[in-house]
């Protein structure tokens, strides 16, 4: 094992350390949730992982996003991240893919080889084409529901889709995922109820109508219970 591994293989064991170093892990979007989550599973030891993203940093990033600083405004995220993720281990097999995901791009990239799915979208289409994807194709996937309008860390928990509360964000999935039949989905989201004062609307580009604001701890909140569920299973997994 690697010297930097050290740490981790005396909590997960050699072979819990093993199995994450087999692995291998797809992260959909890199913004405040998925750039904190693809750390967490990059410095716990998994050894694959494929990031998909295709946004440059905007100067509004800054104040939650792992790849946003002055210096990286503009620049593509999947190359900030990617960067970062490959300074972490040197080891990691990393594919990159830079592009906003279509329907139809969804199936292509969502495959039985991944062990997980962390879908960190945050726009609704794009994200339901993610999950039915994962979903037809019988790959495990946690969704990231709305971080935005909160500010209760304690409120954040995992849970079905089915069994969230307070989160206009899980309610419109939910609906649309009904319609679709499918019924079931592990997510991270947040019981506070939302600060309305906080809502924005904008011009609907790239499948965004309204954001609420946002603080710079619940993203990455959001990011590390995605991440700790799949960890945990890798771990585990037989």
């Amino acid at each position: 094992m690697a010297e930097w591994t050290e740490r981790a293989e005396l909590l997960f064991r050699k072979e819990g350390l093993e199995k994450l170093q087999n692995a291998h892990v797809l992260v959909v979007g890199l913004g405040g949730v998925g750039s904190f989550a693809a750390e967490f599973l990059a410095r716990a030891g998994v050894g694959k992982m494929t990031i998909v993203d295709g946004d440059v940093v905007d100067i509004t990033n800054i104040n939650r996003q792992l790849p946003a600083l002055h210096s990286t405004v503009g620049q593509p995220k999947i190359t900030i991240v990617g960067d970062r993720l490959m300074d972490i281990n040197p080891e990691l097999q990393l594919t990159r893919v830079q592009e906003f995901l279509s329907p139809e791009r969804a199936f292509e990239i969502v495959d039985p080889q991944f062990d997980y799915v962390l879908d960190c979208i945050d726009s609704i289409t794009p994200k339901i084409n993610l999950i039915v994807a994962a979903k037809r194709k019988r790959v495990k996937i946690i969704s990231s529901m709305g971080a935005g309008g909160k500010m209760e860390a304690s409120k954040v928990k995992v849970a079905d889709i089915g069994k969230t509360i307070n989160c206009y964000f899980s309610k419109a999935i939910r609906k649309r995922l009904k319609k679709m039949k499918i019924n079931k989905l592990k997510v991270v989201f947040s019981s506070e109820i939302q600060d309305e004062g906080s809502l924005k609307l904008t011009d609907g580009s790239n499948y965004k109508k309204s954001f609420y604001g946002t603080n710079s701890y619940m993203p990455g909140l959001f990011g590390l219970h995605a991440a700790e569920t799949v960890i945990r299973y890798i771990i585990k997994k037989e």
